[in-house]
């Protein structure tokens, strides 16, 4: 089977408007997260409420993914990501100049960003839609791409802005982008119908569905499979700062590491036909894990760049896994489907840089680093029924 080309993707209109809002969404809360953690740390002088302030757009996806998954099916798609980009907008305004106290300002964020996992899942299935076929995973591995390289952009134009216009000012260049992706966004994309309709309410339907997908051994094999090696990952990347002594060199490890990952997409997204990314998930799965053993010989910082641009290649894993977990899951709670696995992602990856930073207070970060390589190992290979293709044959559930 032919695999389809980046010039079939990008001519596609609607995809040209996702990729477009993406990366303003994604470099956009690098800034916001950047700022609001600067802004938290200017006022208080606590390390650890700046720490939490950086961490608090990523809690919600708990417990958004568990319980508001439903909205991302019941509501026009257009509808939602525009009302996205209008929270963002809002929200990082009123960090900015409403003069909110510390609490009220970490209890916005924590709310409003509830319904981040709905407004990433409704973006997240619309993609097989404007891209049938093996365009769609092209397209993810192009928006992976732009995921990766939008961070690093973020996070660089947000040390510029806070230089020029303080957090305040950079809080408010989020607000802009994301009112410009909402735009985008309307005048974009045409308007589609709700993919599935209201049975009860919006928390007792989104329960009643992750229990019927997490029930289904295909999906499940497939939803652990995406998640449990970047758990690993997730901290081996979290002791990179205290391995290099919290130092500013940490920074040219975890581009590497960026740039890694961006590499590994691009090439099995535009060079691997079909059939052979999906038999090269159960190898790039392992590579995921096997360079940070290394660490376990103190690597230096050239040293322990290289081996963790090479550990995230390995994270094009996860494009041989796209096709076979769209056709899994009945169209009717697609959107509920990839919400599931983007809020899992995200609360595992957040428990494994927690769980790593633990044991590296035992063992010291650079074992800690080879631990969490060797664990990601040691799950892929019992993974390796999932990760191969045609290793699990179970029927799509109904919902």
């Amino acid at each position: 089977m032919r695999g389809a080309t980046f010039g079939e993707v990008f001519a596609v209109k609607e995809f040209r408007v996702l990729f477009g809002s993406f990366a303003l969404l994604v470099g956009g809360d690098s800034i916001k997260m950047l700022a609001l953690s600067v802004l938290v740390y200017a006022r208080t002088g606590s390390a650890g409420l700046s720490a939490a302030a950086y961490m608090a757009g990523w809690l919600p996806f708990i417990v958004g993914g568990l319980f508001l998954l439903s909205l991302a099916d019941r509501l026009p798609p257009r509808a939602l990501m525009v009302t996205g980009e209008v929270v963002r907008a809002v929200t990082c305004l009123l960090l900015a100049y409403a003069g909110l106290p510390i609490w009220a300002m970490l209890a916005l964020v924590l709310v409003t960003g509830l319904f981040t996992p709905v407004f990433f899942a409704a973006r997240a299935a619309m993609l097989p839609d404007v891209l049938p076929g093996d365009a769609f995973v092209l397209g993810r591995s192009v928006l992976n791409v732009a995921s990766a390289s939008a961070q690093i952009a973020g996070l660089a134009a947000g040390g510029a802005f806070l230089a020029v216009a303080g957090p305040s000012g950079a809080l408010a260049t989020t607000a802009g982008l994301a009112a410009v992706a909402a735009v985008v966004l309307r005048a974009g994309l045409p308007h589609r119908p709700a993919r599935g309709g209201a049975r009860a309410g919006a928390v007792r339907e989104t329960l009643r569905v992750n229990r019927l997908l997490l029930a289904d051994g295909r999906v499940r094999g497939l939803l652990l499979a995406g998640w449990l090696p970047c758990v690993c990952l997730a901290g081996a990347e979290a002791m990179v700062v205290p391995y290099l002594g919290g130092q500013g060199q940490a920074g040219v490890v975890l581009a590497a590491a960026a740039g890694g990952m961006a590499a590994g997409e691009f090439a099995v997204g535009r060079f691997a036909a079909p059939g052979l990314r999906e038999r090269l998930s159960f190898p790039l799965a392992v590579l995921l894990g096997v360079p940070w053993l290394g660490f376990a010989l103190g690597p230096g910082i050239a040293w322990a760049a290289v081996l963790a641009a090479v550990a995230t290649a390995g994270l094009s894993y996860q494009l041989g896994l796209q096709r076979r977990f769209v056709e899994s899951v009945p169209e009717e709670v697609r959107g509920q489907a990839f919400g599931l696995q983007s809020s899992g992602l995200m609360t595992g990856q957040a428990a494994g840089a927690a769980l790593v930073g633990v044991l590296g207070e035992v063992i010291a970060p650079g074992p800690a680093i080879a631990v969490a390589g060797g664990a990601g190992v040691l799950l892929a290979l019992a993974l390796a029924g999932v990760l191969r293709p045609g290793g699990m044959r179970e029927a799509a559930p109904r919902p």
